[in-house]
């Protein structure tokens, strides 16, 4: 068995397989057995009955290496499979707690370091594109080392650069460290999607990333309501403190629960050249790269509103820190419901792609209501109905986010942590693209966030169209990979 592979994998069954004897060939003469009595094969198998019965069934007492579908019960199984979600639901959350704890002291750091909101919001600008670049590279570095190695090198560096977060004198120097800071938590976000690749497939996979969104979708719901409480007891600096502290502790378990999930049989030892080659293959494929616009495009529009909502409600609309916390839980709530409806009863019922044109439908729609209102067609309104639109837009996410997600890394059967860092690259370089638009027109107006969330979501829809074409059931994959592809991201997955 090889060293800390999880149980119940596609390759842990694999490998069962093939340590199966193999039968005789024809014609082959056959060695004589020694006869035995009908007693003596009953007490053999009680032995076996009481080895197996004596064997540890509690994963938690097991070292990642000892972990086997020989040793671990039905019951084992499914306590290792819920302990892996929620390491996965952790790391996940690296973003939203990084992000949005940070949020309702952005009007605190424009005052404290003197400088403008639109240089302040360049520290979320660093910190996503720090999230996108480092997933290039540590995503292929999974595929070579495994996923456990990278990982724990990530949230390392990720600790010190949240605690250097913390004791920044300057915008310049906070900007510095808010790039860290992203580079390396970003392995926490580009393996998690690997290592679910690695276990599941198919719509299972779609439900996977549904159950994720609700582990990790506390996280946006919990940050800011922690980061409001916290500005009133210390300043922004201690927000970057508690994020520190909350890195610790996920680095600790992910040390000492979750074990390896890639094989070294499936590892890539062809050095650079053959990373590059994994990456060649997966920007030739149209449908593939049509699903990674598409959703990058789609969480553009995620973080316009991520990024703007601060000074739209607080600075336009008069909110509260406290006040636009509890708004922002409410649409994270919104969220974590909309992709819990996807996962326990359209996946499986109703086409991914299906659901996912409906999504971006539904973003279109209300972006365009926000653009209305903050246009005034509909004369000066309060914050209850823009609340109201940005509350739809954020649970349209929930079918949206995961089912793209899905849908890409359905077309990659190797190389699965070079695929999730391209999905997780272009999804963060475009958001960090449209933060800083968002801001162009200053902070009176909340224009600039309504049009950057339409625009983006019409190019979101444009490349689903345009590359993935789902209306032609040729070249839409959802039995998870069996369907031959005539991609280059497949035949690399073949060859290998």
């Amino acid at each position: 068995m090889p060293e800390g592979h999880i149980p119940g994998s596609a390759a842990a069954e694999s490998n069962t397989v093939a340590a199966e004897p193999e039968h005789a060939k024809p014609g082959a003469a056959a060695e004589p057995r020694p006869t035995r009595s009908a007693q003596a094969v009953r007490a053999t198998r009680a032995a076996r009955e009481t080895t197996a019965k004596a064997a540890p069934t509690n994963p938690t007492t097991l070292s990642p290496t000892t972990l086997s579908p020989t040793t671990l019960s039905p019951t084992a199984l499914r306590r290792t499979g819920l302990l892996v979600t929620l390491i996965l639901g952790g790391l996940t959350a690296t973003p939203p707690l990084a992000m949005d704890m940070y949020l309702p002291a952005l009007p605190e750091v424009t005052n404290s370091l003197h400088t403008p909101a639109t240089t302040v919001q360049l520290t979320l600008t660093a910190c996503l594109a720090g999230m996108a670049l480092g997933q290039l590279l540590i995503g292929p570095m999974s595929d070579r080392f495994g996923r456990r190695r990278p990982l724990l090198l990530g949230l390392a560096v990720y600790i010190v650069a949240t605690a250097l977060c913390a004791l920044a004198p300057t915008i310049e120097t906070l900007v510095a460290f808010r790039l860290v800071q992203g580079l390396a938590g970003s392995a926490g976000i580009v393996i998690a999607r690997a290592v679910v690749r690695d276990l599941y497939d198919g719509d299972a996979m779609a439900r996977f990333f549904s159950n994720l969104m609700l582990i990790s979708g506390v996280a946006p719901i919990v940050a800011p309501l922690i980061g409001g409480q916290i500005l009133r007891v210390t300043d922004w600096r201690g927000v970057f403190v508690v994020l520190t502290a909350i890195g610790i502790a996920l680095l600790a378990v992910v040390w000492a629960r979750l074990p390896e999930t890639l094989t070294p049989a499936d590892r890539h030892g062809g050095g650079i050249g053959e990373t590059l080659g994994a990456m060649r293959g997966l920007l030739t494929d149209r449908i593939f790269m049509g699903y990674v616009l598409a959703g990058g495009f789609a969480f553009a529009a995620l973080f316009a509103y991520i990024s703007a909502s601060p000074f739209v409600i607080q600075e336009i609309y008069g909110a509260s820190p406290q006040t636009f916390s509890l708004l922002f839980g409410v649409n994270s709530v919104g969220l974590v419901i909309v992709g819990q409806i996807n996962g326990k009863i359209l996946v499986g019922r109703v086409s991914l792609d299906k659901v996912f044109a409906v999504g971006l439908t539904i973003v279109a729609l209300s972006a365009t209501a926000l653009l209305l209102m903050s246009l005034g067609v509909f004369g000066e309104v309060g914050l209850t109905p823009v609340a109201a639109a940005l509350f739809v837009l954020m649970s349209a996410m929930g079918v949206t986010l995961p089912n793209t997600q899905a849908l890409a890394l359905m077309r990659v059967r190797h190389a699965a942590g070079s695929a999730s860092a391209l999905l997780g690259t272009s999804s963060f370089l475009i958001g960090a693209i449209a933060s800083p638009l968002v801001g162009v027109a200053g902070e009176d107006t909340a224009v600039p966030m309504a049009v950057v969330q339409l625009a983006s979501t019409l190019v979101a829809a444009a490349c689903f169209v345009a590359l993935c074409r789902p209306w032609n059931r040729r070249t839409t994959v959802e039995d998870g990979g069996s369907t031959p592809l005539s991609s280059g991201a497949d035949r690399m997955g073949e060859d290998s």
